[in-house]
């Protein structure tokens, strides 16, 4: 027994120094952890169960037979991150680059299958070279195993990657379907085809960070949503990301400990939008005066700026939040901020995660760039994923919304359960000017004096019909509201909603326009 235990003990460790101390070295030089020492820092001490450890590949080419290391580059498991289950994947690049193989693809399936069954979210560490050449079409259908994987689990556990070094080719595809994908600047890098293989194709030089890198995905392609400075910051904000969402799609997100007084009412919302409906302001402000004090955990900070998503808290429920910003594009609507939108509301849908929509929308960007590039289907996807939403819906109008995209944002037409205005609100077609210029066209070419003609009848447009009175009679909005009452009211309304039913025809699933 004496020999089988200390077998089993080399073994063991052999696997835990996976590629060797010259690898780990090599890692630590690129200030990369090794895949345990990211396992161990994100886990709760002491929690981490790994599954797997020994088991080894089955090539038999290229010299492989004699490479056989316990693992197979990829340490899967499950532990807790603050107190909950949590089941964690993570690629060891000290062996074969991270490659996948096929037991290698065996054990992430095999963890996320689990996952499933239990309910619980997946974490997957991603640093990896790509397909196992040398175990060739194994490799692949190892990958299609594993993207079959993130389809099912879609919608069911939450599925969060983490891009801690190279993922190239099909790797990429995985944390694509997952559902947030976090990036560490200078060190993580997802590209299709890298820039050798672009230069001599396309003859176009470029660098592994302008195509891929974290300030690229995260600010101009969408394709991740957090770029983090370092590694342990990553991981400490997907811990912090986790502590909003609930474990499965048949649980309510967690509630913690409110610090924020419900009956807060905060004076100084009645100044942040401006007189004038052509000046700025933040809609951060906005969120903070209205959700629970500095809970507001932004997502995709750097895309698609004219409009702001997130996780926070309301009276300690966890809430996402959508809200058109004023700062960037006067917060209209464009392809990038429809995707962005409808995106975040259907993973919200997906894990009952209650929605509160902050408007303050001109209407849909113009010019033929959109145009061309399909604005109609991708504004339409933000309408469909608002108007498929089951969880509670609550919108307040601070200002603006005109047009189609009063309809998109929320509103009471296309499910919305509690809808407010503030005073400040112009809910309209178009916009007062733009409505003078279509209905007085004719009385403006007669006036002797048709600027100041002009200016009259913006105004009586704006007293009559840019406000928010019309709408409240007609039970488009539930109320008008005084800014500071607004965090009551919505308190109250969440509370109300926490038993909403919602019965929707039979059907397989509905059709988005993709």
């Amino acid at each position: 027994m004496e020999e089988r235990i200390e077998e089993l003990r080399e073994r063991k460790a052999r696997a835990e120094l996976g590629g060797g101390e010259d690898r780990i070295e090599s890692q630590h030089d690129k200030g990369k952890m090794t895949a345990r020492e990211r396992i161990d820092y994100f886990l709760d001490d002491g929690t981490f169960r790994e599954l797997d450890q020994l088991r080894t590949h089955r090539a038999k080419k290229f010299g492989m037979e004699d490479r056989q290391i316990p693992g197979d580059g990829i340490v899967t498991g499950y532990g807790e991150v603050d107190g909950r289950t949590t089941f964690v994947f993570a690629h060891d690049f000290t062996v074969f680059g991270g490659s996948l193989g096929e037991v290698f693809a065996e054990k992430q399936c095999k963890l996320m299958d689990k996952a499933m069954e239990v309910g619980a979210p997946i974490v997957g560490l991603n640093d990896s070279a790509g397909a196992r050449i040398q175990e060739g079409v194994t490799a692949l259908g190892g990958y299609a195993d594993v993207f079959h994987r993130n389809q099912q689990a879609s919608g069911v556990v939450p599925q969060i990657s983490a891009i801690m070094g190279p993922c190239a080719g099909g790797s990429v595809y995985s944390p694509a379907i997952t559902d947030f994908t976090f990036m560490v600047e200078d060190t993580s890098h997802m590209f299709i085809t890298g820039p050798d293989v672009i230069e001599t194709v396309t003859g176009e030089e470029v660098g592994f960070d302008e195509l891929g890198g974290a300030g690229t995905h995260t600010g101009t392609s969408g394709v991740a949503h957090f770029s983090e400075p370092d590694e342990e910051t990553a991981l400490d904000d997907v811990a912090h990301l986790l502590s909003y969402l609930p474990q499965n799609n048949v649980e309510d997100p967690p509630r913690v400990d409110p610090w924020d007084d419900p009956d807060r009412a905060d004076e100084e919302l009645n100044g942040i939008v401006p007189d004038s409906p052509q000046k700025p302001y933040d809609m951060h402000e906005v969120i903070d005066g209205v959700l629970d004090r500095d809970s507001f955990f932004e997502v995709q900070e750097s895309y698609a700026r004219n409009m702001v998503v997130g996780f926070a808290r309301l009276d300690g429920h966890s809430v996402g939040v959508v809200g058109n910003q004023p700062r960037a594009n006067a917060g209209t609507l464009d392809i990038d901020a429809s995707l962005k939108g409808a995106r975040f509301v259907r993973f919200c849908d997906a894990f009952n995660v209650p929605i509160v929509t902050f408007v303050d929308v001109p209407g849909f960007m113009p010019g033929t760039d959109q145009e061309h590039n399909g604005i109609i289907k991708h504004g339409a996807k933000l309408l469909y994923a608002f108007s498929e939403a089951t969880v509670p819906l609550m919108t307040v109008i601070t200002r603006k919304a005109y047009g189609g995209a009063y309809c998109v944002m929320a509103s009471k037409h296309i499910g919305a359960d509690v809808n407010y205005a503030w005073p400040t609100a112009e809910i309209a077609v178009v916009g007062p000017q733009g409505a003078v210029n279509i209905l007085y066209r004719g009385e403006l070419n007669e006036a002797d004096d048709p600027d100041t003609r002009r200016q009259e009848l913006i105004d009586e447009y704006r007293e009559e019909f840019a406000n928010p009175y019309t709408a409240a009679d007609r039970g488009y909005v539930d109320d008008v509201l005084e800014p500071p009452a607004t965090r009551r009211r919505l308190i109250d309304d969440l509370e109300m909603l926490r038993s909403k039913r919602v019965d929707a025809p039979s059907k397989k699933h509905g059709n988005i326009p993709l």
